[in-house]
């Protein structure tokens, strides 16, 4: 299926981490090799936000709207104070420093969770340099940076992540394994019975990545040929396909009815019938 695409910038290196603002009214998104934080807006269009940026991937904000980053180059999450200031919130597991903090979300309560492929210790995606830890993990942040708390360890590439609209579930991807897991959240936070929920199959390229939900409860998911879109019972609906590879997206505009797409070179927009979901 395909659908009008705008293109709203491009020339970049490799665009990820797409983030709205809903009362700023402008989004947010890395040109991670350039190790640029890009800023998007209808009235501006495409400006700088941030460079450096410690090569920075997922974003998000938190209860309080700070802005929450993974960080490939500096293998940590921070968060922008609201006078400015950088603070770690993740650094290391057990003495290890972290792989890369890839993709990240935040639940209600306020807890943080993210996901921990190598792929910010690769050239061009991050610095290159060796793996400490010996798996790639999903985690969530603690009370100190040196001290996240391991939620699961058996990923491959463990990647996109998003919570189901009652926030009971957490659903993860494995771009290696191109599937996508769920996950049911105990009472203190933490994960249990995961289990397979779909695999995004296809033949084109592409592989799970970003992921988000609409607010129907459907699963949007990066994967072959595009964005793969799966009701709430892992039921594929669609597969929208994106003019280049496809890494990420947001939800924007008042409406929320804008997917905002990195794919690439460029940055693109187009609309849906269903809204997704606000950061926070």
């Amino acid at each position: 299926m395909t659908a009008p695409f705008e293109k709203l910038g491009t020339g970049f290196l490799f665009t990820e981490g797409p983030l709205w603002h809903p009362t700023g009214k402008f989004l947010l998104f890395r040109d991670m090799p350039g190790d640029h934080l890009r800023r998007w807006s209808a009235t501006d269009g495409v400006t700088t936000f941030r460079k450096p940026c410690n090569m920075s991937n997922g974003l998000t904000y938190d209860r309080q709207g700070r802005l929450v980053a993974c960080e490939h180059a500096s293998s940590q999450v921070t968060r922008t104070e609201r006078d400015g200031r950088i603070v770690p919130l993740a650094t290391h597991y057990q003495g290890q420093q972290l792989n890369s903090p890839n993709d990240i979300v935040c639940r209600s309560d306020g807890g943080i969770y993210f996901s921990d492929p190598p792929y910010g210790r690769a050239k061009f995606y991050g610095v290159e340099r060796p793996q400490e830890l010996g798996f790639q993990g999903v985690y969530r942040v603690g009370a100190d940076p040196k001290s996240t708390v391991l939620l699961v360890d058996d990923f491959d590439r463990p990647n996109g992540l998003c919570f189901s609209l009652d926030e009971a579930r957490l659903f993860v991807n494995d771009t290696a394994r191109k599937h996508i897991r769920v996950f049911d959240v105990a009472g203190d936070g933490t994960l249990r019975n995961g289990r397979l929920w779909a695999e995004t199959k296809g033949e084109q390229p592409g592989a799970p990545d970003g992921m988000k939900l609409d607010s129907a409860g459907n699963v949007y998911c990066c994967g072959p040929g595009g964005i793969h879109v799966f009701d709430p019972d892992a039921n594929l609906m669609e597969v929208l396909a994106v003019p280049e590879y496809t890494a990420n997206f947001a939800w924007g505009d008042d409406d929320y009815r804008s997917l905002f797409i990195t794919a690439s070179t460029s940055l693109y927009r187009v609309r849906r019938r269903v809204p997704g979901l606000p950061a926070f």
